[in-house]
C-alpha cells in the first residue's frame, strides 16, 4: 500500500491517539492503514504498554512479516521483536501450544494441510471420490468457521447431502482427536473453546495481551470475531481496522455482518474514517466511488486524493476472448512506447496488472504475452510444489529428515496406504498423546503391545523399519548419478506410479501427475550435484551431496520455487488476489454480465451477491494508481457456443464521460500499431 506523507493527516492522527475505548478506523482503499496501524503501536509503547502486551493481527504471514518490518524501522529491533505480529490462526497455535491440554492436546500436536484433510475425509466417509470429499471438505470448513458443532451443522443441514457431510463431520474429528491432530479452522474454532471453557486461560490471555489490533477487519468469520471478544473482554480496548467497500470473502465464511455487530456489541466504539487516497487519482477515486455508492451503506465514507484529475478512465469493446488479449497486450506495449503525460516514467513491466473475476480467464492472456514474449507471472496461481504428489513426496522426505515431524508421519504412512488403518493410527495417536512422544516414536515403544495387537504392530513396525532403511540410504547416496536410481526404486517399492493411476478415474490426469514426480525427482538428482557444467567456456563438477542433504534443505527448496516478488514482470491476477496489491497501470478485462457480477445461468443474483460482486468491482478499479482500462466482450464462449455477451452493469454504474471514456483515436492507433508488431514478430519466430 502506499504510504502516507511523513506527517499523519487529521484522520489518521485522531484514530492514533484514541486510547480509550474500543476503536474502528474506517480505512478506504489506499488511505494508509498500515502507517496508521504501526504509529499506534508506537503510541501505545509511549503511554507505557510492553511490546509483549501488544498484539497485531493480520490474516496472511506475508502480511504479518511486513508489518513487523514496518514496525521494527519504527520503534526498534528490540521492541518489534517482542511485539504479539501473528495471523489469527498463529495467535491460536500459540495459545493451544501453551494451554491446549485443558482441551486434551499435547503440545506438540499436529497441524493437516488441506490434503493431508482430504485424506482423512476420504478414509472417514469411506469414499474413493476425491470430488465428493472435497466438497465435504468445504462445507465442513463453512460450518467450522461458523462455529457450528457437527450435531448443530446436522440439525440445519437443507438436503441429504448435507446431512452426509454432518455425519462425515462426526467420524472426521474422532480421528482428527485420535491422531492428536487439528486442521486450520481448528486454529480459530479450538483457541476459542478454550477462552470460553477455561477461566483461567481467559483472564491469562487478557491480562498478557492489553492492546489488540485487528487488519482487514472486514475479513472476519463469525468464530474469529468471537475469539477477538474472548480476547479482549467485554471492557476491554482494542482497535479494528477495515473497510465494509472491499469485504469481498462472503465465499469462504467471513461476514460482513461483523463490522455491523460492533456498535452493538461496544456501545462506546469510536468510528473514524479514513478517506484521503494516497494511490490513486480523481478520475480513478471517481468511478470507484459511483459504483460502491449503490450499495447500501453501514459507515458512510467517501475517498478523495490530492494527485489531481488525471487521465480518464477508459473502456473499450472487444469482439471475443482472444481479441481482448490481444488489446490488453497492446495496451501495454503502447503505454511502455510512448512514455509521455500520465505514462511519463512507465519502463518497467511490474508496473502493469491485468485483473480478471475467474482463473480460466488468464488463459488466452497468457497466450498473448507469451506471443508478444512479455514476461508475466499469475498471482496466486499454483506453485509445482502445492500439487497433491509433490507435497506426499515431500511428506516422506521431511520424516527422513525430522522423525518427530507428526503430520509428515500421518502423511507417508498413508500415502499410499500400507495396511495401517485409521483405527491403529487412532490408538498409535492416544498412546502417543498420553506418553507425550512423536508418532513414530511410539510404534517402537513396548508398551504399545497393551493397546494394540500383534499384527497392528507388526504393520507399524515395518513402516518404521522402512523408513529408517530409507534413510540410511539416503544418507549414503550421494551425487546426482547414484540419487535418480535410489529415489525411483523407492518409488517402486511404496507402489507410488499404481497408487496415482488407482486414485484417478482419468488416465490422462494420472499421467501427468506421475511426469510431475518425474520431473520432482530429476529436480532432487540435479541439486544432489556431480554434473558436469559448462561455467564462462570452462567445464567444472558441481559439489555432490546426499539425498539426505537435500531432504534436509527441504524448506529452502520450496522457497526457491516460489516466484520472486520483485520480478519484473507484469501480473495476472484474480480480483480476489489483487486486494492490498497496486500497480500503475491496470487493464480489468471480462466486465461483462454473468462474469462480472458473476452468475451461472440457472442461478439467482441475491441482492446480497450482487453486492459482494459490486464490491469486488470497486477493489479491481483501486487497485489502479494512474491508468484503468476497463474492458468488456461483445461475443462470449459459452462450451463449443459463442453467444451475444452483455456490458457489465457496473461500467454504466462508473458514470464515466461517454466522450473521454470512449478510447482516444490516438491511443487506438497506437495500439493497433502494436498489435500489428506483435502479429509481425510472432510471425516472424515461426518461420523455419
Amino acid at each position: 500500500m502506499a504510504e502516507a506523507p511523513s506527517s499523519l493527516n487529521p484522520a489518521q492522527m485522531e484514530a492514533v491517539n484514541h486510547l480509550a475505548t474500543p476503536c474502528l478506523v474506517l480505512a478506504g482503499a489506499g488511505s494508509g492503514k498500515t502507517r496508521v496501524i504501526t504509529q499506534k503501536i508506537a503510541r501505545l509503547l509511549q503511554v507505557g504498554l510492553r511490546p509483549e502486551q501488544i498484539a497485531a493481527i493480520t490474516f496472511t504471514n506475508k502480511a504479518a512479516q511486513e508489518m513487523r518490518e514496518r514496525a521494527r524501522q519504527l520503534v526498534g529491533a528490540r521492541a518489534a521483536q517482542k511485539l504479539v505480529i501473528a495471523t489469527f490462526h498463529s495467535l491460536g497455535v500459540r495459545m493451544l501450544r501453551e494451554d491446549g491440554e485443558s482441551l486434551g492436546l499435547k503440545p506438540q500436536f499436529s497441524i493437516l494441510d488441506a490434503d493431508d484433510v482430504l485424506g482423512v475425509l476420504r478414509d472417514a466417509g469411506g469414499t474413493t471420490d476425491a470430488a465428493l470429499a472435497r466438497r465435504w471438505q468445504w462445507t465442513i470448513s463453512l460450518w467450522k468457521n461458523q462455529g457450528l458443532t457437527w450435531e448443530q451443522a446436522e440439525g440445519a443441514a437443507q438436503d441429504a447431502d448435507e446431512v452426509q457431510a454432518a455425519r462425515v463431520m462426526k467420524l472426521y474429528h474422532e480421528r482428527l482427536s485420535a491422531y492428536q491432530a487439528v486442521d486450520f479452522d481448528d486454529l480459530i474454532g479450538l483457541p476459542l473453546k478454550l477462552l470460553l471453557s477455561n477461566d483461567t486461560a481467559r483472564l491469562k490471555w487478557q491480562t498478557q495481551l492489553r492492546h489488540v489490533l485487528v487488519d482487514e477487519y472486514q475479513d472476519t468469520n463469525a468464530t474469529q470475531y468471537e475469539m477477538l471478544k474472548a480476547i479482549v473482554g467485554s471492557d476491554g480496548v482494542f482497535t479494528a481496522v477495515g473497510d465494509d467497500d472491499q469485504s469481498i470473502y462472503g465465499w469462504r465464511g467471513a461476514t460482513i455482518e461483523n463490522l455491523k455487530r460492533l456498535p452493538q456489541d461496544y456501545p462506546k466504539l469510536k468510528v473514524i474514517p479514513l478517506e484521503q487516497n494516497y494511490r490513486s487519482t480523481g478520475a480513478i477515486l471517481n468511478a470507484a466511488n459511483n459504483v460502491i455508492a449503490l450499495n447500501p451503506k453501514i459507515f458512510q465514507k467517501k475517498l478523495w486524493s490530492e494527485f489531481g484529475e488525471g487521465e480518464p478512465v477508459r473502456v473499450i469493446q472487444c469482439d471475443q476472448e482472444e481479441h481482448e488479449a490481444e488489446r490488453a497486450v497492446a495496451r501495454i506495449q503502447g503505454i511502455r512506447a510512448n512514455a509521455t503525460g500520465a505514462y511519463t516514467g512507465t519502463t518497467e513491466w511490474r508496473d502493469f496488472a491485468i485483473l480478471y473475476r475467474a482463473n480460466h480467464q488468464s488463459r488466452k492472456l497468457e497466450e498473448a504475452l507469451r506471443k508478444a514474449q512479455i514476461p508475466y507471472k499469475v498471482s496466486g496461481g499454483q506453485s509445482f510444489f502445492d500439487r497433491a504428489e509433490i507435497k506426499d513426496l515431500c511428506a516422506w522426505l521431511r520424516l527422513l529428515v525430522n522423525q518427530d515431524d507428526d503430520p509428515a508421519f500421518l502423511r507417508a504412512v498413508t500415502t499410499p496406504k500400507r495396511g495401517i488403518g485409521h483405527t491403529t493410527l487412532g490408538a498409535l495417536g492416544e498412546f502417543a498423546g498420553r506418553w507425550k512422544v512423536s508418532l513414530f516414536e511410539a510404534l517402537f515403544q513396548e508398551s504399545l503391545a497393551a493397546v494394540l495387537n500383534a499384527k497392528a504392530i507388526g504393520s507399524l513396525h515395518e513402516f518404521g523399519r522402512y523408513v529408517n532403511d530409507l534413510q540410511h540410504s539416503a544418507r549414503h547416496t550421494i551425487g546426482g548419478e547414484a540419487a535418480k536410481p535410489m529415489l525411483m526404486a523407492w518409488l517402486q517399492d511404496i507402489g507410488y506410479e499404481q497408487f496415482l493411476y488407482d486414485g484417478e478415474e482419468n488416465e490422462k490426469v494420472a499421467a501427468a501427475r506421475w511426469n510431475n514426480v518425474v520431473d520432482f525427482i530429476d529436480w532432487i538428482a540435479k541439486r544432489c550435484g556431480g554434473q558436469i557444467e559448462n561455467d564462462g567456456g570452462i567445464s567444472t563438477e558441481t559439489e555432490r551431496k546426499s539425498v539426505l542433504d537435500i531432504a534436509q534443505s527441504i524448506s529452502v527448496i520450496l522457497s526457491l520455487a516460489e516466484r520472486g516478488e520483485d520480478q519484473n514482470m507484469v501480473t495476472l491476477s484474480t480480483l480476489h488476489a489483487s486486494k492490498g496489491l497496486e500497480w500503475p497501470h491496470v487493464v480489468l478485462v471480462g466486465v461483462n454480465e454473468g462474469t462480472l457480477p458473476f452468475k451461472r445461468d440457472e442461478e439467482d443474483m441475491t441482492v446480497e451477491r450482487l453486492e459482494e460482486e459490486r464490491r469486488l468491482m470497486y477493489v479491481g478499479i483501486t487497485r489502479a494508481r494512474r491508468t484503468l482500462l476497463v474492458s468488456t466482450l461483445l461475443r462470449q464462449k459459452r462450451g463449443r457456443e459463442v453467444r451475444k455477451a452483455i456490458p457489465s452493469r457496473f461500467i454504466a454504474e462508473m458514470k464515466l464521460d461517454e466522450r473521454t471514456a470512449r478510447e482516444d483515436p490516438r491511443e487506438k492507433l497506437k495500439a493497433l500499431r502494436a498489435e500489428f508488431a506483435a502479429r509481425a514478430a510472432q510471425s516472424a519466430n515461426q518461420r523455419p
